[in-house]
């Protein structure tokens, strides 16, 4: 099926926002390797071609400031670099940033944002281009310049020396087609398919209107096929097709194309003139991999459309528990039919496939770390810059990877956990010298595995935390009373940081003292259902570490009851089942806790309490002991009902009121489980204090408790 016009530009564009945001991230990392070594060759011209291209596929899609302001910082990069060297970084990094807001502006449909000032800091390093000049040479009597870039004309060289047959394509468009970019993209995906474009005239950033097109394209298909595929009807009124024989390629512009005859003469010039990959010294030779002509195996796809396919793997596994909930029944009714075995072979199969299945989906969604922590080295540079201190990023664990949405949600909490680390952690130099330090600090950023969870971590050598001042800062914030502060540990005083309008800073700057920014922290954290740990030293650092799930669609539960309604909670979660009885369970400042070998273990009740006897004592309590990072507690549960895997279903405002429910799931018997919420029950454990001596927080816990089983009943009966 053919799409209609608007809808393959919409496609265009959208494919071309994907790929724009990766020439960014490529540009500040090229520009701020080029800070470190100014003016080194092979890092100046991966800046061109970054440019170059984003200039290209900018002027294709119709976005035109981009892809003039785009041709303008190629020209500053084009200049000498020994006199630019200090200023080229700086240009870059300031490019990389307009270019995304023109990017932003664009996708949103906003008003674009002020671009003067990047271009008068261009101005002052080149002189302006005149509008509708491509900067490059000027025409030869006789006919219009060939004018490849340095590039493309090592590209043509490479090829040619490598025994690969090239091709100058002329293409001459019908003076009746009213959309020309749209038909310099119709051929150039032509030509693609029929070997490798290695160069085309004019750039694809001109803004000139133009008749004739000129490309250079390697291909093992001969020619007539070749100017076959060039004619395509109401877009190219004529093609021409010559075989380029020599390696030798001349400077910019000293190749005439042909004038009367419309046949392009061959590349090849006095020897005086040329420029081969050979002649150049190794410094200036292409990247290999830059012309590397090899199948693209990789194949873009939107994440809503795999999403898609997860969520029908989910009721896969819900029609799986199904089937093997009949086939359970069956054989309790039918325990001598002979269909038996065939019924659990089938289903054995069934499972064995759909597990397959379910790991293939959930590693599409996975994306390696890397993607997210690419983008700090910027951060790190721009706010060291900003808060006057000399920062050194060290990133580990590039390789591990985690779930597409859970890897995009966080990019704002890791963002505010760096500048945090670097603006509050990090001393300035001269303190770090006094502490016996060095100048530089150092921020490290490390993820790896552990268990079914995935381990963050944002760690600095600076000051660490002072819990006390912590502490008097809440007080003096009205974050607490000083009852409450009295009996806070430091964990729990350490965890004030994240409150809602915290801040430990002086005065209120552009980085810090408004108390916003942990806060966002643990917010995502827990709807995301992980959680964070702080670790600090005094005078050595601190750590933020953060445990997040692996993926938040399909997980391994532990299926329990209380007060026979079923609840469940992640299995990874789970450490292990402690019997006991109730006269082991002791009463600590209003808190429930149970010595469990060598440990104290605080517990949380969510059914009633017991009823109060001379028996009591010896009743039996089924205690779950459940971690959440480096924390542990005991959760009392009447009996546990197993190991189920479970597709997870958010639930909306109406029917789940409370957050100590992060989700629920459908059983293969239709019954509906509600999952807890483990990080929310911990923080309500932890924060809530009984105003009154003798109030239980089992008795908190449980009014909440009873709201969830009661929506969570709406909801299944909803089902």
């Amino acid at each position: 099926m053919t799409l209609p016009p608007e809808d393959r530009n919409a496609e265009l564009r959208e494919l071309f926002f994907e790929t724009a945001q990766e020439l960014l991230q490529t540009l500040n990392e090229q520009a701020m390797r080029l800070e470190k070594s100014p003016g080194e060759a092979e890092t100046v011209r991966g800046l061109r071609r970054t440019v170059h291209t984003l200039k290209g596929d900018a002027a294709a899609c119709g976005y035109r400031e981009l892809s003039e302001l785009a041709h303008e910082v190629e020209d500053v990069l084009m200049l000498d670099a020994a006199a630019t060297a200090a200023s080229v970084p700086d240009i870059a990094l300031r490019a990389a940033d307009v270019f995304a807001a023109l990017l932003e502006s664009y996708r949103h449909q906003k008003e674009l944002p002020d671009v003067q000032p990047l271009r008068q800091a261009i101005a002052r390093l080149a002189p302006p281009r005149v509008p509708g000049e491509e900067g490059r040479k000027p025409a030869e009597p006789g006919g219009q310049a060939v004018g490849w870039s340095e590039y493309e004309r090592l590209a043509i060289a490479k090829a040619l020396e490598n025994g690969r047959s090239v091709y100058q394509v002329s293409v001459c468009l019908d003076p009746q087609c009213g959309m020309p970019i749209a038909a310099r993209q119709l051929i150039k995906v032509a030509l693609a398919a029929m070997g490798e474009v290695l160069a085309v005239y004019p750039a694809d950033g001109s803004a000139r209107p133009v008749d004739r097109l000129e490309w250079a394209l390697a291909s093992e298909r001969p020619a007539d096929q070749i100017r076959d595929k060039c004619r395509i009807p109401t877009i190219a009124s004529s093609a021409q097709v010559t075989a380029l024989r020599s390696p030798a390629i001349p400077p910019t512009g000293s190749v005439p194309a042909a004038a009367g005859s419309g046949s392009p003469p061959e590349m090849a010039g006095p020897a005086s003139q040329s420029t081969t990959a050979s002649d150049l010294p190794p410094a200036e030779q292409p990247p290999a991999h830059a012309f590397s002509a090899g199948p693209d195996n990789i194949l873009r796809v939107d994440a809503e459309k795999i999403d898609t396919v997860l969520n029908l793997v989910g009721e896969l596994i819900l029609v799986k528990s199904m089937l093997q909930q009949t086939l359970h029944e069956f054989s309790h009714r039918f325990p001598k039919e002979q269909l038996r075995g065939k019924f659990s072979d089938a289903m054995a199969f069934q499972a064995r496939v759909l597990n397959d299945l379910q790991r293939s989906v959930m590693k599409i969604r996975m994306v390696p770390v890397e993607q997210l922590f690419r983008r700090f080295p910027r951060v790190v540079r721009d706010v060291a810059r900003e808060c006057g201190k000399e920062v050194e990023l060290i990133v580990q664990g590039e390789g591990t990877d985690l779930d597409k949405g859970i890897l995009d949600a966080l990019a704002e909490p890791l963002t505010h956990l760096v500048r945090n680390a670097i603006g509050h952690g990090m001393e300035g130099g001269a303190e770090r010298v006094r502490a016996g330090k060095r100048a530089q600090g150092v921020l490290r950023l490390n993820a790896y595995h552990q268990g079914n969870q995935v381990v963050i971590e944002v760690s600095d050598d600076g000051r660490g935390i002072a819990v006390e001042k912590v502490r008097q800062h809440a007080l003096s914030q009205g974050l607490l009373t000083a009852e409450q502060a009295s009996h806070l540990s430091e964990a729990e005083t350490l965890e004030l940081v994240f409150r809602p309008g915290f801040s430990t800073a002086e005065e209120v700057t552009e980085l810090s003292g408004r108390g916003v920014g942990l806060d966002v922290v643990q917010s995502v954290l827990q709807r995301m259902k992980g959680t964070v740990q702080i670790e600090t030293e005094p005078g050595r650092g601190t750590t933020f570490r953060l445990w997040l799930p692996l993926t938040l669609a399909i997980i391994k539960a532990l299926l329990f009851r209380v007060e026979r309604r079923l609840y469940a909670i992640p299995l990874s979660a789970a450490v292990e089942i402690a019997r006991t009885r109730e006269q082991e369970i002791h009463q600590v400042e209003h808190y429930e806790v149970l010595q469990l070998r060598n440990e104290v273990l605080p517990l949380l009740r969510l059914g009633q309490l017991p009823a109060a006897g001379p028996d009591s004592g010896k009743n039996k309590v089924l205690a779950l002991v459940i971690r959440t990072g480096e924390r542990k507690f005991g959760l009392i549960v009447d009996t546990v009902e197993g190991e189920e895997e479970l597709v997870i279903k958010a639930l909306d405002d109406q029917s789940i009121s409370t957050d100590l429910v992060s989700g629920a799931s459908i059983l293969g018997d239709g019954r509906v489980v509600l999952i807890l919420n483990l990080t929310a029950l911990i923080d309500r454990f932890t924060r809530a204090r009984p105003d009154q001596p003798g109030e239980r927080m089992a008795g908190l816990l449980l009014s909440g408790a009873d709201r969830v089983l009661r929506a969570g009943s709406a909801a299944g009966g909803q089902a």
